[in-house]
């Protein structure tokens, strides 16, 4: 076995490294390796040159004062030094790799290693044919081209490799000074027209809506809504921070703490400052000025009114605009112009908020009077770079634009089986900022708070217009928390397969979860929607507030055991983050069976007594249910 792990070391590096194993056995350790794990081509290749060497060493050996000797050491001198050495290459990838090569004499030598190793005959070809472009190359670029020395199909020909647009304008004076043949003339005028259409894109022109169809009727023509800006400077990514009832709920610190990862790693990436700001409005919130900080923020911007103690559309939405805009009117002037001094830009780079029944509304409504977009009900957040082809993105068809500090936004599909990555990205007549996005509940760690950080803290003063609270709530009544299954190392749920005695069936459920330390019972919709008779005793564990899946609660413990669930898509959402998922069903096709770690085939009332009675034994570790995933008749 090698002491070398190619994986740790690039071609170039490894290539090295080979020069200095002589042991077959240790290259055939590495080639297995490099299989095993890159699985690069031009590794492998490399690998079996070393090997090929060895035994051309072993087999054809020659005297070491022979002609012979010293052409081989000489040919091998001159590969260490070449730009590209095609004995690393297979057929596929060295057609693209010579194409890199632009210096003739380096290509000669290509070609003499090529001839003097495997000696291909598609790969000289491929040489040779690059020797000649190169050649003819450097004669378009030492000499003019004279038009009056050339047939017009031959000027077709010359023309298609340049691209500078005052020499084709000389090409095109010296041809109407010349002979001045028409095709000849239409051929370079065309030429110059197609590389400045290449060098200056079309503009694309934008007709407002009303304009583009007057016959259509535009109930919205009269909405005030701030349009895009130009060249507008955006920095920062803000957190809305919901609070419920006075207090910060833990999607609101999941939040920051991502936030606070990827502004780090942002800052790192682009040699930049930017800051986590975080946004609380109500009543009585700047007493979590100072949490939220520990979580992450480098600022805190606060509005506090008694009036609005519970969640209002309207006001919230405008009062995060102001903030965000920093006091600008919006069409009149720029929020860093403003009399604002925590902050010189005009809008928040990126903005994030909880999906929430109030951080949802809230999110469209902001993202929508700030005119950008948005990607709801989000599970990761990362920042990078993308090529984008799309035209409406790039201006032109064919071309490709390389957008910087992308928000890349992923949510899972309606299917619950696949997931989507959301990009919100600028076009050629208009910019979309903030970048923005809700974030499911529980998608983050909850981050440990570091209560010796240091932060901003901003009071917004602006005023609420009244017509902005036309609605006020004048009694509530508050219902009970409910259950709250989340946070859990372990949740059971059973599902429908209860059905030939369901009260006994969530009895087992209940004494699986007692058999855990930490452990929570859950049920499908199946069973919240189902004409089951429950004795009393259990039908608390059957209510809604402990439904999983797309319209109940998302789990991620440790160990998700569901019996007799059959693995409807909605379900999946709920309960697809989770460690390790088991599933029990009689019936060997149920969809669970696809995306669980361990399916046992079974009856939950045969499995689950089984599963209770080894936990209470201490004879079966949790990780270990259905160790061999195979079928359980027990």
């Amino acid at each position: 076995m090698s002491e070398i792990d190619p994986g740790e070391h690039t071609v170039e590096q490894l290539q090295n490294e080979l020069d200095e194993i002589d042991s077959p056995r240790e290259l055939e350790g590495l080639l297995d390796a490099e299989k095993d794990g890159k699985q690069r081509k031009t590794a492998q290749e490399a690998i079996r040159a070393r090997m090929r060497a060895m035994n051309a060493d072993e087999d054809e050996a020659v005297d070491e004062d022979t002609e012979t000797e010293g052409e081989y050491r000489e040919s091998a001198d001159e590969i260490e030094d070449l730009a590209l050495d095609p004995s690393e290459y297979d057929i596929a990838e060295f057609g693209p790799a010579i194409k890199d090569v632009e210096d003739p004499d380096e290509l000669d030598a290509i070609l003499d290693a090529e001839r003097a190793g495997e000696d291909r005959e598609n790969v000289v070809t491929l040489i040779e044919s690059r020797i000649e472009k190169v050649g003819e190359s450097e004669e378009d670029e030492d000499g003019e081209i004279d038009p009056t020395e050339l047939s017009t199909a031959g000027l077709g020909n010359a023309l298609q490799g340049i691209d500078d647009s005052e020499r084709l304008q000389g090409v095109l004076d010296a041809e109407q000074a010349g002979e001045d043949r028409d095709a000849a003339t239409n051929l370079i005028e065309k030429r110059i027209e197609s590389v400045q259409e290449e060098d200056e894109p079309d503009e694309i022109e934008v007709i407002p809506p009303e304009e583009k169809h007057p016959d259509l009727d535009h109930p919205t023509a009269d909405k005030q809504y701030v349009k895009a800006l130009d060249d507008g400077v955006y920095r920062d990514m803000w957190v809305y921070c919901e609070t419920q009832a006075g207090e910060l709920v833990d999607v609101s610190k999941e939040m920051l703490g991502k936030a606070r990862e990827l502004m780090d790693g942002y800052n790192d990436a682009y040699d930049e400052d930017e800051r986590v700001v975080a946004v609380l409005i109500g009543s009585d919130v700047e007493k979590h000025a100072a949490d939220v900080i520990a979580y992450g923020a480098d600022v805190v911007a606060h509005h506090e009114d008694d009036r609005l103690e519970r969640f209002q559309h309207k006001p919230y939405t405008e009062l995060f605009c102001d903030m965000a805009r920093a006091g600008a009117i919006p069409g009149e002037s720029r929020g860093r112009d403003a009399a604002v001094d925590w902050r010189e830009y005009d809008e928040p780079r990126y903005t994030v908020f909880p999906a929430t029944n109030n951080g949802r509304d809230l999110s469209a409504l902001v993202q929508g009077e700030l005119d950008s977009g948005l990607a709801s009900d989000c599970s990761d957040l990362y920042i990078e770079e993308s090529m984008i082809s799309n035209p409406a993105k790039t201006g032109r068809p064919g071309a490709k634009k390389e957008f910087e500090r992308v928000l890349h936004m992923k949510r899972p599909d309606f299917s619950g089986f696949e997931y989507s990555t959301i990009l919100c990205l600028d076009n050629p007549t208009r910019e979309f900022h903030p970048q923005g996005a809700s974030v499911i509940p529980g998608s983050f760690d909850l981050p440990e708070p570091d209560h010796d950080r240091v932060g901003e803290i901003v009071d917004h003063d602006g005023e609420l217009d009244e017509d902005w609270l036309r609605v006020s709530v004048t009694d509530h009544d508050r219902l009970d928390e409910g259950v709250d299954l989340t946070g859990h190392d372990v949740v059971v749920a059973m599902g429908r397969g209860i059905g030939d005695s369901p009260t006994e069936g969530m009895e087992l459920g209940l004494d699986l979860r007692d058999a855990f330390d930490d452990a929570a019972l859950g049920v499908s919709r199946g069973i919240v929607t189902g004409a089951y008779e429950f004795a009393g005793h259990v039908t608390e564990y059957t209510a809604e507030e402990r439904q999983i899946g797309e319209t109940g609660q998302v789990v991620e413990p440790e160990l998700y055991i569901a019996a007799g669930i059959s693995g409807a898509v909605q379900h999946k959402v709920g309960m697809d983050e989770s460690e390790t998922i088991v599933a029990i069903n009689t019936d060997p096709d149920a969809r669970i069976g696809d995306f669980s770690d361990y399916f046992i085939e079974g009856d939950l009332f045969d499995v689950l007594p089984t599963l209770t009675t080894a936990l209470e034994s201490g004879e079966l570790e949790p990780q270990e249910l259905a160790a061999d995933g195979g079928t359980n008749d027990d």
